[in-house]
This record gives C-alpha cells, sequence and structure tokens, in this order.
C-alpha cells in the first residue's frame, strides 16, 4: 500500500468521524432549542461526509481500473474496511440525528423549516 493511499484512507476516516462529530453536536442543539445552529451543524457534518464519500469513490474506481488491467483482486486492508466502517457510521448517525432533530420540533412546539 502506497503512502499516497495511506494517506487518502486517513483523510476519510477523519472526514467521516468529523461528519459523525457534526451530527452529534447538531442534535445537542435541537435538544437545547437550537435549531438554526442545529441544522447548520447538520449541514458541515453533510460536507464532511461528502469529503469522505468522494475519496471513498476515486478509491474504487482506481481499484476497478486496477483489476480490470491485471485481472486479479487486490488484498483487503484492515485499515480500508475500518474507513468504511467510520463512514457507515457517520451515514446512520446522520439519520438518526435528522429523526431525533424531527422530534425535538415536534416536542417543543416548532415547526419545521424546510
Amino acid at each position: 500500500m502506497t503512502e499516497e493511499l495511506i494517506g487518502k484512507i486517513f483523510e476519510m476516516i477523519s472526514s467521516a468521524g468529523t461528519a459523525r462529530s457534526k451530527y452529534v453536536q447538531a442534535v445537542e442543539r435541537a435538544k437545547e432549542d437550537k435549531f438554526n445552529e442545529a441544522e447548520e451543524l447538520m449541514k458541515e457534518g453533510g460536507e464532511c461526509f461528502l469529503a469522505a464519500h468522494n475519496i471513498h469513490a476515486e478509491m474504487l474506481a482506481d481499484e476497478s481500473a486496477k483489476i480490470e488491467a491485471s485481472g486479479k483482486d487486490s488484498a483487503v486492508s484492515l485499515i480500508l474496511v475500518h474507513a468504511e466502517d467510520q463512514m457507515m457510521c457517520a451515514e446512520t448517525f446522520r439519520l438518526m440525528s435528522r429523526e431525533l432533530i424531527d422530534v425535538y420540533h415536534k416536542m417543543n412546539g416548532n415547526q419545521k423549516q424546510d
């Protein structure tokens, strides 16, 4: 595995972890009835998640081209598996955070702003 690939994987892990943190912070703000801040944090989390997703998509395309050219599958990297796990966790947090924010809107008698 090249240093460049390792760097991309760590960037993916960092972006996914930041996204997850933003989603958790968004729920905390909604709990405090600070819905504008919650929505901003959800947006920031989405941008971080998209960055991780784009890195992942690029890596998949590169991997696919290598397999096509060589006819051989490559070995699975534990660090890449970890990065993909972080992305799945971030996506789960995004979905749950959106639901919790909506619940806090309803509990606090606020109309959800689209």
